[in-house]
């Protein structure tokens, strides 16, 4: 019996022992330029599912090929190779080598995170160092115009969801958005380095994606680059739009994209340089958009441009001149109500059905300018100068609506399914400049140490204008029924006051990157701002100045590895004028910061997986006193002391990269555990408004690049936002932005959106998108407490064709 199923097994096996006898093989070697051996790189037989992906020493084997004539060709990003030909016959081994050689298209136009091995453009407006984001000891994500344009992203929101703990804040009525990270309410949205909207909580600002060249998120302290908390040293991080810039090579691009509720979009960008020499170049991109909503009665027009120079005198020198202009015009949407304030009752408002009138219109007017020199003193030693400017005017006419007076229990008159109506004018005239200089050096030795270093300042300017105008009760309205949108009556709109504030900064900085040893850096870093602020509303100049640390050490265990750690604080000078007891100024709040993490790369940098812990604290806040009387209910005091405890820590998790030559991928968890601890306003243990305590995010993009298929492309992701409180809670007997004292917050829905494209490029100038946003049509809002409570845009198409020269 034992013979016999042996004989039958080797019965079974000798076809498998004849095939491979039959069959060949192919060896060989996959160099640079410089006859280095490449690792990583994908060799494969064209048209054939047959491959092999290069060892260290740049080798490698692909076995048991049938015998036949095959086309060999090496991929690694960023370079190219001709193919070769190899005719095998059975039984046969042949051994090649092949060459790669660097493109000279930019890497950064393949590539969803960037360049890699390069620090990303305009990230050193931000940083002030010339260092990559994984050299950094802080959390820095990087979004390109590559998958801006692959998502057919047209918000700041659209490009955030794709970074870990970072999400939307608010839009207040569609007409901003405000982006938060780490529980801090509205971080700073800086466009090429410059604060477009001055208020220190970042309200929210406008930008349109054709001219974006990439999106970096900071997140952490931001003080010793950028200033004191109340400007865009916010402790919970910095969103910097990056803006398009000139290329020495010609080309460009014209689109048309079509979407659903009406949405017509072309747009164009051209670049190239303007003289044989290539010394100067330029680039030119703009975008009309013609859109409604899924919202009766809502609609948007809007127009953006963005030219650029550039000139090379040498190759020392370069100097960049930058404009953007947006204007956007569109319909506020109140969106829907909260039928009650102490539990989720968000009435489910029919899209046929606007709370406001068919005459309010929002108007965001921006321009920013920018120039920046760059000058290399030799290989060690650069200068760097660079001035800003954004001028914003927000002109709106809007209704506003309120639920009335209360009666003398302190319920609303009138019941949680009616509105008293009002119409009432603003505008926002905001002006914002800064100038940086700085002196770096690189690779500067001073013993067995290597420094990358930089001193440098920065001056900055806030002109913000603030008229205050009358407004008109209208009507009152029931959801329950039809709601007219036309004004019963002429709205009366009278200028009542005009508030003009004025701030100047100035801030001086050192950094120093010192490496001891090629795996041991250290960082150590100091500034020193100084602020000046006056208000028309009073006869008072408020200055203060600050000293911010920080310190750092990164570890370099294996190549592509660095483990990090960081101590920074930053000053808050908004509250410091505040009185204690006696009557002396209690002086600047401090936030104290820790974060510690894994930044790493692998093969070939095409890979990259980041995992940041950070906690934050505030326990030098300038708190309300309060007193309890003798019925045990808070009072609050005329003074204030020093105290408390807010505290924010979490984890971030970030895979993002081409894990194969054709499948990129992103991937983010964040958990964010954000409280008040210890706070006189607020309950002990809850949580900031709008904050989740979890945020998730995927997405995956599959390309062909050989077959009857070369060409198509298809991705999709899936997007989540927990539960988030509604408001702040605030303790029994504490009035606060007129929240009902002591009512706990109800919670906005967790949702998860899934979204799909595909696009095919059907020859080199041709291409078509297909985008699917939000296809399961999920439910889910945001708001600003219980007022502006907007859906998340349900479920949509559009269609984009391409053609690039």
């Amino acid at each position: 019996m034992l013979l016999r199923n042996i004989l039958l097994c080797l019965l079974f096996l000798a076809p498998g022992i004849s095939f491979s006898q039959n069959t060949a093989t192919i060896t060989g070697l996959v160099t640079g330029e410089q006859n280095q051996p490449v690792e990583f790189a994908t060799v494969v037989l064209e048209g054939t599912r047959f491959g092999a992906t290069t060892n260290s020493n740049g080798d490698f084997t692909i076995k048991n090929l049938p015998a036949g004539t095959y086309q060999v060709r090496a991929l690694l990003l960023g370079f190219t190779c001709t193919p070769q030909q190899v005719s095998l016959n059975a039984g046969e081994t042949q051994t090649i080598t092949i060459q790669l050689t660097p493109v000279s298209r930019e890497i950064a136009e393949v590539e969803v995170f960037g360049v890699p091995n390069k620090q990303p453009e305009k990230l050193d407006v931000i940083t002030r160092l010339p260092l990559k984001p994984s050299d950094q000891i802080q959390s820095i994500s990087v979004i390109s115009d590559r998958l801006i344009q692959e998502q057919g992203a047209l918000t700041i929101t659209d490009v955030t969801r794709n970074v870990p703990g970072v999400y939307n804040f608010a839009t207040y009525g569609n007409k901003r958005e405000s982006i938060s990270s780490r529980g801090f309410r509205g971080i700073p949205v800086v466009k090429n380095g410059v604060r477009i909207n001055s208020d220190f909580r970042g309200v929210g600002v406008l930008t349109d994606m054709e001219g974006v060249e990439s999106i970096q998120i900071m997140k952490g302290a931001s003080s010793i680059s950028q200033g004191v908390a109340g400007d865009i040293g916010s402790p919970g991080g910095i969103v910097n739009i990056v803006t398009k810039t000139p290329k020495y090579e010609k080309g460009g691009y014209a689109s048309l994209r079509v979407g659903s509720f009406g949405q017509v979009r072309p747009s164009f960008d051209v670049y190239g340089p303007l003289n044989e020499s290539k010394t100067v170049a330029f680039r030119l991109n703009a975008a009309l958009e013609r859109a409604d909503s899924y919202r009766k009665g809502v609609s948007l027009e809007k127009f953006y441009i963005n030219p650029s120079l550039e000139w090379k005198p040498d190759n020392m020198t370069t100097l960049t001149l930058e404009m953007d202009y947006l204007n956007d015009s569109r319909t506020p949407d109140l969106g829907t109500i909260a039928l009650s304030d102490d539990r989720y009752n968000i009435y489910t408002l029919p899209f046929d059905k606007f709370l406001g009138y068919t005459t309010d219109r929002t108007i965001t007017k921006n321009a920013t300018y920018a120039a920046r020199l760059n000058r290399k003193l030799n290989d060690t030693y650069s200068i760097r100068a660079a001035i800003f400017r954004s001028d914003l005017d927000v002109p709106e006419i809007a209704t506003r609506l309120s639920q009335g007076k209360r009666d003398e229990n302190g319920d609303f008159i009138l019941p949680g399914n009616q509105r008293q109506r009002s119409v009432v004018q603003s505008d926002r005239i905001d002006k914002n400049t800064v100038i940086q200089l700085d002196f770096i050096g690189q690779d500067v030795r001073t013993g067995f140490v290597k420094h990358t270093f930089q001193t440098g300042m920065d001056f900055r300017t806030n002109y913000l204008e603030l008229p205050t105008y009358s407004s008109t009760v209208m009507d009152t309205i029931d959801v329950y029924t039809n709601i007219p949108n036309s004004m019963p009556k002429e709205a009366v709109s009278k200028i009542t006051g005009t508030t003009i504030s004025e701030a100047t900064s100035i801030g001086f900085m050192v950094q120093d990157v010192m490496e001891f040893t090629p795996w041991a850096k250290a960082m150590v870093g100091a500034r020193y701002s100084t602020t000046e602020s006056r208000s028309s509303a009073t006869a008072v100049i408020v200055r203060g100045d600050a000293i911010n640390p920080l310190a750092g050490i990164i570890l370099t265990p294996y190549k592509g590895l660095n483990v990090f750690a960081s101590y920074t604080n930053s000053t808050s000078p908004r509250t410091a004028a505040r009185l204690d007891k006696d009557g002396k100024e209690l002086g600047n709040e401090r936030i104290d910061q820790l974060e510690a993490g894994i930044k790493s790369d692998w093969f070939d940098n095409r890979l990259r997986f980041n995992l940041t812990l950070y906690k934050i604290n505030n326990r030098n806040m300038n708190l309300q006193a309060v007193e309890r009387d003798e019925n045990g209910v808070l009072i609050q005091m005329p003074y204030f002391i020093k105290g408390g405890n807010d505290e924010r820590k979490g984890i971030e998790v970030e895979l993002v990269g081409r894990v194969l030559e054709n499948l990129e991928l992103i991937a983010g968890y964040a958990r964010i555990s954000a409280e008040y601890k210890e706070h006189t306003t607020f309950v002990e243990g809850s949580s900031p408004l709008n904050t989740p305590d979890h945020t998730a995010n995927f997405w995956a993009n599959y390309q062909v690049r050989n077959g009857s298929f070369k060409g198509l492309s298809l991705g999709g992701g899936v997007y989540y936002v927990g539960a988030r409180p509604s408001n702040d809670w605030t303790n029994d007997g504490v009035d606060y932005h007129e929240i009902t004292p002591g009512q706990a917050p109800w919670y906005l829905k967790a949702y998860t959106t899934v979204h799909l494209q595909a696009s095919y490029q059907v020859n080199e100038h041709v291409g078509l998108r297909l985008l699917a946003n939000n296809i399961l049509n999920a439910e889910g809002y945001n708001a600003y407490r219980t007022s502006f409570i907007n859906p998340i845009e349900p479920r949509n198409f559009a269609g984009v064709l391409t053609y690039r020269f």
